[in-house]
């Protein structure tokens, strides 16, 4: 279960009208938080996003299922996951199972969310990417760092 702070500032993104990948940022972020301080580990740097996205999906982020590039069994848990976030909170979750899972997470190593392994994930997956695609990430990023800095000297002088 996410922590309560996670799901507000999520709840907070949302008002703000921000994207639900952002949104779902929040619960990858403490996700990698969990990696870093021990409380499991994961196999990779995917699989930590991957368990946060599921998360996210699983408190409400209306985030859509994954287009191409996974398997159909990675859809339909996704679509699974949003089904549950849509739905009131029903039974509660079987404790042999709970336990079964972060025991087989707390086996993984923790490297998986390291600064040098979150950055080769990065590269990776721009690399993917269309230089176009990876043009476009870029200008909207500057645009996103001069409005976050004109808001914040504004703050700063008292205009806001």
């Amino acid at each position: 279960m996410p922590e309560e702070n996670v799901i507000e500032k999520a709840r907070k993104d949302k008002e703000e009208g921000k994207s639900p990948s952002t949104q779902a940022g929040e619960f990858v972020r403490e996700e990698m938080h969990h990696i870093r301080e021990g409380k499991h580990g994961a196999q990779s740097p995917e699989q930590a996003i991957a368990i946060g996205l599921s998360k996210a999906r699983r408190s409400g982020v209306q985030l859509p299922p994954p287009k191409k590039g996974v398997s159909a069994k990675t859809r339909a848990q996704a679509k699974r996951d949003s089904e549950r976030g849509s739905r009131r909170r029903g039974s509660k979750a079987s404790r042999t199972r709970s336990r079964a899972t972060t025991g087989a997470l707390r086996r993984e190593g923790h490297t998986a969310a390291s600064r040098s392994n979150l950055s080769k994930h990065a590269k990776s997956v721009a690399q993917r990417r269309g230089s176009r695609s990876r043009r476009q990430s870029a200008r909207k990023a500057a645009h996103t760092r001069k409005a976050e800095r004109s808001s914040r000297r504004a703050t700063h002088r008292g205009e806001k």
